[in-house]
């Protein structure tokens, strides 16, 4: 069985994220979301509530799996018998990032292969940060988030 996993903050979950996690599903026997917990990073939503976000905004979607981890992700996948790490890059920078990243996961696991995923073009200027940001200034964030988790945004960010 292929496992892959697709980690982030996911603070809150968008349309380019649930978008890349389609397209890896059709890829993979099984996807797994993987939210990651900073324990230096302040995020806007808890843990539970960005696991539960993704699940809503999945569900259709039979092969995909939410779990959360802090820690190694060479470690997770070696635990979990996960053969790719897929990440979306939306920018050469991005891409710079991330390819130094695989570098050190494919040390760290040999057997991990990292897959860099490019943003389809429709959503190069989305981000999670930019939701909260429009959010924050009464902006319409409809078009950015997946519309069953709209309200849970808009309630957690006064909207």
């Amino acid at each position: 069985m292929s496992i892959a996993i697709i980690p982030g903050s996911f603070d809150p979950v968008t349309n380019g994220h649930i978008d890349m996690i389609k397209r890896a599903s059709v890829l993979f026997d099984k996807v797994v979301v993987l939210v990651l917990m900073n324990t230096e990073k302040k995020y806007a939503f808890t843990c539970d509530e960005r696991v539960d976000m993704i699940k809503k905004s999945t569900i259709a979607i039979g092969n995909v799996e939410v779990d959360f981890f802090s820690g190694m992700l060479a470690n997770y996948a070696k635990d979990h018998s996960v053969t790719a790490l897929i990440k979306g890059v939306r920018t050469v920078k991005d891409y710079e990032y991330e390819f130094e990243l695989s570098l050190i996961n494919r040390k760290l696991n040999p057997d991990l292969e990292t897959l860099l995923m490019p943003t389809d073009p429709k959503y190069l200027y989305l981000s999670s940060t930019v939701v909260k940001e429009v959010a924050k200034h009464k902006g319409v964030i409809s078009e950015f988030v997946p519309q069953e988790i709209l309200q849970d945004i808009e309630d957690k960010l006064k909207i």
